[in-house]
């Protein structure tokens, strides 16, 4: 298996820890990872703000950097989510690269079938569910529907050594981020994310984790305004930690 890992624009310039901290657990576990240069943004910023036209080149340029491998794997459910869903729609034609782009979660539990130990990591960590991971991904089950209940996140991290794993209430709310909902209707995102930081700090959690950094980034902006005492680490941070 020959596995292509793709790190979206705002994890390689804001947080490049979690990118390297990806390719160290995709390496730990014995996979071939390959890291193509000369990555380019999804297109997704354009395409949500109603350019798809400007998307276009770089679904293009995705499908022929990544054609070669057997899965492409990424730290982010939002920019997964998008190249699955709209890459064929964009390039009008079956896109095969898109059909084998995974994020890393559901690639670990679905793919990879992870069942032995992982990191160490002795501290209690609440844990966040992004909205693309839920409904369009389907890493946990959806609140709304009424299905058993699941969360293949939640599954990995228990593999972690030394974690206390919590969920707050309204487990798959939304945090209020949503891209260029935060900037056009900036009150309403920021009041979501007051509500849901406040939601992870009543379960006593030190940490807030989950598979999306831009969920993660509004979030601790909020804390780190409010002054709250609240640390937020992207779940592969987590399962790589002390590796």
């Amino acid at each position: 298996m020959k596995v292509g890992l793709f790190i979206p624009c705002y994890v390689d310039a804001v947080y490049p820890e979690v990118g390297m901290a990806t390719w160290k657990l995709l390496k730990h576990l014995g996979l071939d990872v390959v890291y193509p240069e000369k990555q380019t943004c999804c297109g997704q910023p354009m395409a949500n703000a109603g350019f798809e036209k400007q998307a276009i080149p770089l679904a293009e340029k995705f499908e022929e950097k990544f054609k070669e491998f057997d899965y492409v794997v990424s730290p982010s459910v939002s920019c997964t989510a998008f190249i699955r869903l709209n890459y064929p729609r964009l390039l009008n034609h079956e896109c095969q690269t898109a059909k084998h782009c995974m994020d890393v979660v559901e690639f670990l539990h679905d793919v990879v079938k992870v069942n032995r130990r992982l990191g160490t990591f002795p501290h209690k960590v609440s844990l966040h569910n992004s909205c693309h991971g839920v409904r369009e991904l389907g890493l946990s089950s959806p609140s709304e529907q009424h299905v058993t209940k699941f969360n293949k996140i939640k599954d990995l991290l228990k593999l972690v050594d030394g974690i206390d794993i919590v969920e707050p209430d309204r487990p798959d709310e939304c945090c209020g981020f949503g891209g260029m909902f935060s900037i056009e209707e900036t009150a309403v995102s920021a009041q979501m994310g007051r509500d849901k930081v406040e939601r992870h700090i009543q379960t006593g959690a030190e940490y807030v984790t989950g598979p999306d950094c831009s969920c993660l980034m509004h979030m601790a902006g909020v804390a780190k305004k409010q002054g709250l005492n609240i640390k937020f680490k992207h779940v592969v941070e987590i399962l790589a930690a002390g590796l």
